[in-house]
Parts: C-alpha cells; structure tokens; sequence
C-alpha cells in the first residue's frame, strides 16, 4: 500500500445510526490510513451501505465523529467533503457525453475551461475511454459506464474514494475484469478507498483491510488473509470462506457430540489445559454447547472405517466444476458437509458417486471451535495429533438420500447446498 502525496486519513469513532427503533449502524469504529483500501463486507442490512452514506454526508449520525486527517467533518455538506463516490447505478447524465460526465465536478467546483479539459483527457486516458468521449451513456457497455463513474470520481482529485457496490450491475467475467482495474487504479493512484460489498471474493480480492459487519456491529477488522485463516466467530468463518458451521456438546474434549447428528472427532484436544491465546478461553467439560466451523477446502474424503476419520457420512452430491470438485455430504437428515478439492491435475480428488459411504478428514489448523459465547476456544496443543484421539464412535445409522441414482456426477449448473448463508 502505497499513499498518493495529497493521500487523507479517515477516522470513524463510534459511528451510531438508528432508523426508528432499528438501530442500523451500532457504534462502529474504524482508523483508515492514507492510501489504504478499505472493504466493508456483510449481508443486506448489516449497515455497510448507511456507513458509507454517512461517510458520504446523505445521512447524519446519531452519535460519533467522522474526522478527515483529523478534523471532523460531521456537520459538513455532501459536495464540502471532497469524496469522489462511485454509486451502485453509476448515475451517469443521460443527455452528457462521457467527456461531460466526467467534467461535470470540475465545473460545478469552477475549474477553468482548460485545467477541466486536460483532466479529463487525462481521465479517459487513465481509464481507456480515449475513443468514447463523445458518446452517450446508453451508447456504452456495462463496464464502460463503471470506468465512467470512476473516471468521474477521480477527476476532482478526492481525498477519499467512495465504492458503492461498484460492480454488482456487471456480469462475473467482467465483474472479475473491473474488480482488478479498479484495484491497479487504486494503487497507481494511491487514493484513501473505501468501498461496499457483499460479495466475500470481490471484498477479498480488492481489500487492503476487511470489515465483516453484522446486524449494524463490526464483527471482525483485518487483512483478507487473518480473518479467512482465523475467523473471529462463527458468523465470520461462515461468511468468509463459507466454513461448514455445526453445533453440539463437547464430550471429554475430544468430541463434538451434534444435536442432530453423529459425534464427531476433532482434530485438537480442547481439555483447557494449554496455554490459552489473548482473545480465547480455554474449552473444558463446563463447555455445554460449541460451534465447530470447517472450510470445505480443508475436507479430505476416504473410504469409510478410517481410524483417523472426523466423522463418516453419505455422498449426496458430486460437481465437477472445472478448476474444483464438490461433495455434499450427509451426516444426518439436518446436517450436510460440503467439502471441496482440486478439480483437475494430477492432484484431483477423487470423485464419489452419490449414496457413497465416505469418511471426513481434515487437521487441527483447519478447525475453529468457538463457545456458547460465539467466542475462540483455544486448543491444548497446536499439533496435537489424530493418534491421541480415541477411534470415533459412528454409532448413528447411515443415512440414505432419497433418491441416489448415479452418475457419479451432475452438471456444473446446480445450486450447491450449504450451510445456510446470513440474509
């Protein structure tokens, strides 16, 4: 991350925002630095967008401050911010051309007629639109009209970048394409960003810092990496890599006995006897409820009977998607895993046709375990080892789909079940 010169900070403190008894955004706290690219992440309703209009001046807080490179900016006028905002619709001028779109800043802030031209010949230039400067809008792709509102925003060199949902309006491949433009900009130019999506793979592939919220709190703050390797909470691990999150009663602190369901071995001890990480409590037979969370990427599957095995279960579904292969395993008639691995190379898991008896593995670094609290719970030993687990007990009756007919794969176009996702 490197800071454009003119680069500005961004603090939120304790950012409050209630819609009648509905309390959206819950005392929210965020230091941006300048330069950096900042994605709020969460489902609808979580309080991302109602943070970025507030950032934006649309909305006024209830409580808290907003400061620019430390002043406050709170009782400040939308166009007295110096934001550049790039909107979900674009809200390019219909009757403009694109070079009068992106002027149109310039001229409301009274740029002389020449600095307004040389900028926004450097602004086409920047986004390659050198050929469509005189076409309208409905004259332009999807992704033309994006690199418009952009070039737009960028145009009255703002001190902060706003992306609201950027590129929800675009197709995947070229959502894919604008995701990695908007990010070379972003860097090139050094610009302080701060953009909205749901989207856990765009927010992952853009963000210096992620900011998984929820129900209007901020759930967990840091690099895309940290929060998809440690999820502070269930929530995170199922919304950032899309873990398997189940529920049950730890036993001997060995097991995870489901309410619906098998006990499944767990890769850690969790007696509460080690050494406890700062932010954890140590798991122990007081522990009446936890939340095991798995990525499906950590998920082996084996033939049945394995010493070693987490838990067995019945295929219900293979898909092949290409790149990736996909599982959805049925432990019992309320609990399904869904397991991925390598699609293709010499490194492709082997694929298992559906009503095939199989057996679930995966490590004690792939396993978050979390209390009643929804908080970590730390492991006795960071490589404790399957050897020292006790052999698992499947003891519930193999569960038999409804209708398990080969072949050994359906189409790449279905649905995938999962566990289900925060709407």
């Amino acid at each position: 991350m490197t800071a454009a010169p003119g680069a500005s900070s961004l603090s939120l403190d304790h950012l409050t925002r209630r819609f009648a008894t509905h309390t959206a955004v819950d005392e929210l706290s965020l230091e941006v630095s300048p330069g950096e690219m900042v994605v709020l992440l969460g489902p609808s309703g979580c309080g991302k967008t109602t943070t970025l209009r507030m950032i934006a001046g649309f909305i006024a807080p209830h409580a808290g401050d907003i400061r620019l490179d430390g002043s406050s900016i709170v009782a400040l006028p939308p166009h007295r911010r110096d934001m550049g905002i790039v909107f979900q619709s674009y809200a390019l001028f219909p009757h403009l051309s694109v070079a009068r779109n992106i002027a149109f800043g310039l001229e409301m802030r009274r740029a002389g007629t020449a600095a307004t031209n040389a900028r926004v010949t450097e602004m086409l230039r920047l986004v390659r639109l050198d050929a469509f400067a005189t076409r309208l809008p409905r004259h332009l792709s999807g992704g033309q009209q994006q690199r418009v509102a952009l070039a737009r925003a960028l145009a009255i060199h703002p001190r902060v970048l706003l992306l609201d949902e950027p590129l929800s309006n675009l197709d995947a491949a070229l959502r894919q394409d604008m995701a990695r433009e908007i990010r070379l900009l972003q860097r090139g130019r050094g610009i302080t960003t701060i953009m909205v999506t749901h989207d856990q793979t765009e927010a992952m592939a853009l963000a210096d810092r992620l900011v998984v919220m929820h129900d209007g709190k901020v759930q967990q703050i840091g690099p895309p990496e940290a929060l998809h390797l440690r999820p502070a909470n269930p929530f995170v691990a199922r919304f950032i890599g899309g873990s398997n999150v189940v529920q049950g009663r730890i036993d001997a602190g060995t097991r995870l006995v489901l309410a619906d369901g098998p006990a499944l071995a767990l890769a850690a001890a969790y007696h509460g006897a080690g050494h406890c990480a700062t932010g954890h409590v140590a798991a122990s037979h007081a522990i009446a409820a936890a939340t095991l969370a798995v990525r499906p990427d950590s998920i082996r599957l084996a033939e049945p009977g394995r010493r070693e095995a987490r838990t067995e279960g019945t295929v219900e579904l293979c898909t092949w998607l290409g790149a990736t292969l996909e599982h959805v395993v049925r432990l019992s008639p309320g609990v399904a895993i869904l397991a991925r691995g390598p699609g293709l190379g010499p490194d492709a898991a082997p694929r298992h046709a559906a009503g095939t008896r199989v057996s679930l593995h995966w490590s004690a670094s792939d396993e978050f375990l979390f209390d009643a609290g929804d908080r970590p719970v730390a492991a006795d030993a960071p490589h404790f080892t399957a050897a020292h687990v006790p052999p698992p007990d499947f003891t519930s009756p193999p569960f038999t789909p409804p209708s398990c007919t080969p072949p050994n794969c359906t189409p790449p176009n279905y649905t995938r079940p999962t566990s289900p996702r925060p709407t």
